[in-house]
């Protein structure tokens, strides 16, 4: 039997598995087809993502991050503040501080209150401002960032119209970002403290809740753009607002943090 723990950060669902002691061995497809049986929704438990817990030589602990379509990715923002909330509750991690070794760096996590976690992210890079894309019959503004995974970020007046699933799956599979792809984000500027968010994730293959990193990246855009300042709050589709802080000089951005609510809803055997 494997143990595992349901988690949900701002909207965003995962699987946790503490794999510290290896009862979950990577033997390629048999992962893979783990990964999408669980994460299948009204027929499994269902999630956005797996997130493995393991021993780490470089932090206090190692996230390994999977998508519902079984590939692994570099990292996870909402993933991590839930990582480190379970680190905390099962682990008591000294401070409520711990670091977190991730395919994209090291992330420095805190449990800042019993349902809150405040996660710092890898400086950002890559930025692209003010490009065209061809997508779905027409032709948008766009900007791009990597937040330790690639995002796209396109402003839009009417969030509740925006053709998040159709236009972002193409944005996604867009041959610009081939071959790894790309998260699609679609923001509404509220004033210079705060923006609206729907993203479309790679992986999941569907708009989500929540996503960490797309509001990192929404937030960096929007304040390279000159309509916004840190701290960002970020309203998500759950309901839950997300904060970002960074420091900017010459428009580099550093700093970075993510912090949001987290929760472990229910835990169980497989």
């Amino acid at each position: 039997m494997i143990k595992f723990t349901k988690m949900c950060a701002s909207g965003n669902d995962f699987v946790v598995i503490d794999n510290r002691e290896k009862q979950i061995l990577d033997t390629g497809s048999w992962m893979l087809d783990f990964v999408k049986k669980i994460c299948k929704r009204k027929i499994n438990i269902g999630a956005d993502g797996l997130l493995l817990i393991e021993g780490s030589e470089k932090a206090d602990f190692k996230m390994r991050v999977f998508n519902p379509d079984g590939g692994e990715v570099e990292m996870c923002g909402n993933g991590a503040r839930c990582v480190a909330l379970y680190i905390n509750a099962k682990c008591k991690m000294q401070n409520a501080k711990c670091k977190i070794e991730t395919m994209a760096g090291i992330l420095e996590a805190e449990v800042v209150s019993d349902d809150r976690v405040k996660v710092k992210m890898s400086d950002p890079t890559n930025p692209r401002l003010n490009f065209k894309l061809s997508a779905e019959g027409g032709e948008y503004e766009v900007h791009s960032i990597n937040t330790g995974v690639p995002h796209i970020v396109l402003f839009t007046e009417d969030l509740e119209k925006a053709k998040v699933k159709e236009l972002g799956k193409k944005i996604r599979y867009h041959q610009e970002f081939a071959p790894e792809g790309t998260n699609a984000n679609f923001i509404r500027v509220r004033d210079e403290d705060s923006l609206d968010i729907r993203t479309y994730e790679r992986g999941v293959e569907d708009e989500t809740l929540a996503c960490g990193t797309g509001a990192t990246a929404s937030a960096i855009i929007a304040h390279l753009l000159g309509r916004t300042k840190s701290p960002t709050k970020i309203y998500t589709r759950s309901g839950s607002i997300l904060t970002v802080y960074f420091d900017s000089s010459d428009s580099k951005i550093t700093n970075l943090y993510l912090e949001g609510d987290a929760e472990i809803i229910y835990q169980g055997e497989l």
